[in-house]
């Protein structure tokens, strides 16, 4: 066995040897296109990852040898494999192709491969390069932000993929085009209430669909109140008063006649906060009730206020006219009793004047006559 061993170890030496000096020297000379016993070079093999990747070789009966070489790694000879990759595959071996599979590719698959022949005593090659192409994934990317406005921020979205991605930033949350960086970085200096809400990051490459990531930017802003309107109520009426204040976080509420706190201990009022607006509410107003309110919004980084008048209207009567009646009012009438104003009493009155008159004068006429 001894002597058994001693044979086969010389033996794969000198056919690795053999190899390389076959086909490994020549393997930098590119096949000429006019050359007979040989066709031209091939082009690049490109496959997504993941994918099964088919290099052929097409070769003539004069071959005599024939192997498969990645750099300096011999995968087959012949129908001998060599290679101690599985996904390493011979999928034709004929007197006109020698092709081989590779399963599964990885980026580290990508690279040279040579095809290496023995013809009439002649070495030759014909090289490939395999690419690899990989869909944009994104790898990190800055987490959910809460800042104080005016502050400066900075999101990080950084993506691979082969062909290397393009990576760009917009602002997703507004009814406008939003904040555009293309770039990994987005950089906002001084931000605003205005530029808070969502940011979404998409990297892109022509090998798959892109892929979108977002990150929510919140920004802390005091109090500013958008609604206070002075009301007018009835004596007697229910009346309501009501505040809105924009705010984040959200503004905390309070009401004030003159120096003194309102609250629902008071008899007759109900005070209503929620996130964005406050209530005050009077079931019953009296006299005393009319006046100037304060409405306060507070939150940790600052505080507004608005003043808003609870004032009395008189409530209508039936001596008051709806605007039917003006409009009636504003009609030439008839009959005894009509009231009229401005031109159109005198009109009226004219009138009637002339139709009283008329039959005296006829009275007078008969009278005489007789």
């Amino acid at each position: 066995m001894g002597v058994g061993g001693y044979l086969v170890l010389p033996w794969r030496c000198l056919v690795v040897l053999s190899l390389r000096l076959l086909f490994l020297v020549p393997a930098g000379v590119p096949v000429r296109s006019g050359d007979a016993t040989f066709p031209k070079a091939m082009d690049n093999v490109t496959v997504r990852q993941g994918e099964n990747a088919i290099l052929r070789c097409m070769i003539d009966n004069r071959v005599t040898r024939v192997a498969w070489l990645n750099r300096s790694t011999i995968l087959y000879t012949g129908k001998d494999k060599w290679s101690i990759d599985h996904r390493v595959l011979l999928v034709a071996n004929t007197k006109s192709e020698f092709s081989i599979q590779i399963q599964n590719v990885s980026v580290y698959d990508e690279g040279p491969y040579t095809c290496s022949v023995q013809t009439d005593n002649h070495p030759k090659t014909s090289r490939v390069h395999l690419i690899v192409q990989v869909p944009p994934q994104i790898v990190e990317i800055s987490s959910n932000v809460v800042v104080n406005e005016g502050s400066n921020i900075s999101l990080t979205c950084v993506a691979t993929g082969r062909p290397e991605p393009t990576v760009n930033w917009r602002q997703v949350s507004r009814s406008g085009p939003g904040f555009v960086s293309e770039d990994e970085y987005l950089e906002i200096s001084g931000i605003t209430k205005e530029q808070s809400g969502l940011y979404e990051c998409t990297a892109a490459n022509e090998v798959a669909a892109a892929v979108v990531r977002t990150v929510r930017v919140t920004v802390n802003y005091p109090p500013y109140i958008s609604v206070a309107r002075n009301t007018g109520v009835p004596l007697g009426q229910k009346g309501i008063l009501q505040c809105e204040a924009s705010a984040v976080p959200h503004a905390n509420f309070s009401w004030y006649k003159e120096d003194k706190r309102l609250t629902e201990a008071e008899k007759g009022v109900r005070v209503e906060n929620r996130d964005t607006h406050s209530r005050l509410t009077f079931f019953n107003v009296t006299e005393q009730d009319f006046g100037n309110y304060t409405c306060v919004a507070v939150n940790k980084l600052g505080n507004a206020n608005a003043s808003v008048i609870l004032y009395e209207i008189s409530v209508p009567t039936s001596a008051t006219l709806a605007p039917e009646e003006t409009t009636a009012a504003l009609t030439p009438l008839k009959g005894p009793g009509a009231v009229h104003d401005g031109k159109n009493s005198a009109s009226g009155m004219m009138t009637a004047y002339s139709s009283l008159i008329l039959p005296l004068l006829m009275l007078l006429l008969v009278k005489f006559q007789f």
